[in-house]
C-alpha cells in the first residue's frame, strides 16, 4: 500500500509560530538587563563585547559551508547581511544599551513596546496580508500598553529637565526605527531565500555582525578604555557571551523560524514578548512588584496580541 505523508495544519504551524515567538521574547528580554549587569561599561563596548562573541561562535558553527552558502545566497544576499546586521544588531544594540543606561528600562520599554505597532503597519501592504482596518483595535491596545509601561518615567524626566533621560528616549527612538527595518528586512529575505534555513542565515548575520564589531574596536580604542578590576572584565566578558549565546544564537534562531511561520502582520504582534519580559527581568532585578499602571500595560499588552490572533483567524492569505 502506498504511504501517504500527513501534513501540518494551519492551526499546528501557528502554534508552532507563536511559540518560537514568546521563545524568542523571553530570551531577548535579557538584552535590556545587560546594560544594568555591565553597567560600569560603555554601550559602544557591551556592542563590541556582545557581537565578537556572537561573530565567533557563528563563525565555529557554520565554517564548514560557509563557501557554499556564499554561493547560495550571492552579492544581493551579502549586502543585505551587512544592513541586516547593522539594524538589527550592531546599531540597534548601541543604541538600545544607550537608552537602558540614560533613561532607564521603563522608558525605554516604552519606546521600543511600538516596535509591533510599526512592523504590523508595515507588513499590512504584503499581499494577501490582513486588512490593516482589521488590526486596529490590535494596534491601539499595543499602543496603549506601551505608553502604560513608561508614562510615569517620561513625565518624570521632563519634570526633572533630566537632559540624560531625554538623550535616552532619542537613543531608544533610534532602536524602534532601526529595529523597525531590520524585522521587515530580515522576513523578506527569510521568504526569499527557501533553500537557506533559519539557523544557517542566523549564523550568516553572525559572522557579519562580528566583522562589524571588530571595526569598532580602534573606535574603542580612540575614545579610550576606562581603568576596571578583573571581576568588572570578568562580568563584562560573561554577559557579553551570555547574551550572544541566549539572545543571538538562540533568540534569533527562534525568531526566524517564527518569521517562516507567520505572516508578517502577526509577526509584529510576537514582539510584544520582548517587552513583556523585559519588564518581568526589570522588576525581578529591581525587586519590586508591578505598579497598577504596568499591571494595566500587560493586560493591554496581551489583549492586543489576542485581538491580532482573531483578526488572522480563518484570513484566507494567513
Amino acid at each position: 500500500m502506498p504511504e501517504f505523508q500527513t501534513l501540518p495544519s494551519r492551526r499546528s504551524v501557528s502554534l508552532l509560530g507563536i511559540g518560537c515567538g514568546i521563545g524568542a521574547g523571553a530570551l531577548w528580554g535579557l538584552v535590556f538587563l545587560a546594560p544594568e549587569l555591565a553597567g560600569m561599561f560603555r554601550p559602544l563596548e557591551l556592542t563590541i563585547g556582545r557581537y565578537i562573541a556572537y561573530g565567533m561562535m557563528a563563525l565555529i558553527a557554520i565554517a564548514p559551508r560557509l563557501r557554499r552558502l556564499g554561493a547560495k545566497i550571492g552579492r544581493e544576499g551579502v549586502i543585505a547581511l551587512v544592513w541586516l546586521s547593522l539594524a538589527g544588531n550592531t546599531v540597534y544594540y548601541f543604541l538600545l544599551s544607550a537608552a537602558v543606561q540614560m533613561g532607564g528600562i521603563a522608558m525605554t520599554s516604552l519606546i521600543i513596546g511600538f516596535l509591533p505597532v510599526a512592523v504590523t503597519i508595515v507588513g499590512s501592504r504584503d499581499r494577501d496580508a490582513v486588512p490593516l482596518s482589521r488590526l486596529v483595535p490590535s494596534l491601539l491596545l499595543c499602543a496603549g500598553g506601551g505608553l502604560c509601561i513608561g508614562w510615569q518615567a517620561v513625565r518624570q524626566a521632563m519634570a526633572d529637565h533630566a537632559f540624560g533621560q531625554l538623550i535616552g528616549m532619542a537613543c531608544a527612538t533610534g532602536a524602534l526605527i532601526s529595529w523597525t527595518a531590520y524585522a521587515v528586512g530580515n522576513a523578506r529575505w527569510l521568504v526569499r531565500l527557501p533553500t537557506i534555513s533559519a539557523q544557517d542565515w542566523n549564523m550568516l548575520i553572525g559572522v557579519m555582525t562580528g566583522a562589524q564589531a571588530l571595526c569598532l574596536v580602534p573606535v574603542a580604542l580612540i575614545m579610550g578604555v576606562a581603568h576596571h578590576s578583573g571581576a568588572d572584565w570578568m562580568r563584562f566578558l560573561l554577559v557579553s557571551g551570555g547574551v550572544a549565546l541566549l539572545a543571538s544564537i538562540a533568540g534569533n534562531a527562534l525568531w526566524n523560524r517564527m518569521s517562516r511561520l507567520l505572516p508578517l502582520t502577526l509577526v509584529g504582534q510576537m514582539i510584544v514578548f520582548e517587552t513583556l519580559f523585559a519588564l518581568i527581568y526589570g522588576f525581578m532585578w529591581e525587586a519590586r512588584l508591578p505598579t497598577v499602571a504596568e499591571v494595566g500595560a500587560f493586560g493591554l499588552l496581551v489583549a492586543g496580541i489576542a485581538s491580532c490572533l482573531a483578526a488572522h483567524r480563518g484570513h484566507r492569505g494567513a
